[in-house]
């Protein structure tokens, strides 16, 4: 084909099979990775750390193809770190995964790739791109369990005709025995895990080292009762049952988080139940929407069917069936059974009346 193509590289096996899988369709390839300079030297958990880095250039040299390193560590604090902090301060629960592929991958780095000369822009998702004559979409891949096209609704329609997806008919465990088979480098790396940027041992001791005005504050039934104190907002997130401090007949979740009166609201599991949501910066990567589609609330969720109207911008999920821990500040996705309708920022939650 001779096209041709920027491999975004993580060091991991996802990104590197589909780097080989590229060169034996005949494109031209060259590897790049990402560095982010807050993260911790050598955790080998983690995608771009310096050890991440070095993987990704001894899986480039085996190919023998160029590999690059741009630096991302200022687009990273100021596009998803910040926002990551903003929202937890305002009693949200944010996806930084999605804020990182709409700002950086699919955004600047896809950008860079194209004024560098390059046809697409590769990385090692497990989704799908295709085209009819209405144009190009997303599609889910052919693996189900680690379909991630959750984590790339914000993707601008018009940049989808520049991205590869090289594993969308693959499977995770076809994709290890190609690496084993083929003696990559990596072949045996475990796969990344947890936020990249959080190095630490948990989000919350994260936020605890970023956010400096911490205050604690009152934790209340659904009716106003005090029942105890919490640390900090920025610790919690609806439909947490633990952590509380709390002893209670019935167990407790997280209701709602209220940031303005700075108290946190629990009640049982049946209070967790709403009928529907908004949602925010919406992007729209089809057309034409049915009457009635599925939503994804959170990656690991099932999707749910629902109706959905757009009110000034806004769009209003009412679903068929009540769904449990509705989250703001996460994203919902809509499907048309393989078709990525697109998707949005959950803001406020329906409850039943």
């Amino acid at each position: 084909m001779g096209k041709k193509v920027l491999m975004a590289m993580s060091g991991g096996v996802d990104s590197s099979v589909a780097a080989m899988l590229l060169i034996d369709h005949g494109y031209d390839v060259a590897g790049v990775t990402m560095r982010f300079g807050t993260l911790t030297e050598g955790d080998q958990k983690r995608s771009c750390t310096s050890a991440a880095i070095d993987d990704a250039k001894k899986v480039c040299d085996h190919f023998r193809i160029p590999h690059y390193v741009f630096d991302y560590e200022t687009q990273l604090e100021d596009k998803v770190i910040a926002n990551f902090i903003s929202e937890y301060k305002k009693g949200r629960t944010p996806n930084p995964c999605v804020e990182c592929n709409r700002y950086l991958k699919f955004g600047s780095l896809l950008d860079k790739a194209l004024t560098l000369g390059f046809d697409f822009l590769a990385t090692g998702h497990y989704a799908a791109i295709e085209k009819n004559e209405e144009g190009y979409f997303l599609i889910r891949p052919k693996d189900k369990k680690k379909d991630q096209t959750y984590f790339l609704y914000a993707i601008p329609h018009n940049k989808l005709a520049k991205i590869l997806f090289p594993l969308a008919s693959l499977t995770k465990d076809e994709v290890r025995d190609l690496a084993k088979n083929h003696s990559l480098p990596v072949a045996h790396k475990q796969e990344s895990q947890d936020i990249c940027f959080v190095t630490q041992k948990n989000s919350q001791e994260f936020l605890l080292e970023r956010v400096k005005e911490i205050k604690p504050g009152p934790i209340v039934d659904i009716y106003g009762k005090v029942l105890g104190k919490h640390c900090g907002i920025i610790f919690h997130t609806i439909g947490q049952r633990g952590g509380l401090g709390i002893s209670h007949p019935t167990p407790l979740y997280v209701v709602s988080i209220d940031p303005v009166k700075n108290r946190i609201v629990v009640g049982e599991k049946k209070d967790l139940l709403g009928k529907g949501l908004v949602a925010v910066d919406v992007n729209v990567m089809a057309k034409n929407w049915p009457k009635q589609m599925h939503a994804k609330i959170r990656y690991r969720k099932k999707e749910a069917l629902c109706k959905v109207k757009a009110e000034n911008g806004r769009f209003k999920v009412i679903f068929a069936e009540d769904q449990e821990a509705i989250t703001p500040g996460q994203s919902v996705v809509f499907y048309d059974h393989n078709l990525v309708l697109g998707g949005g920022i959950i803001d406020e939650v329906l409850y039943k009346s």
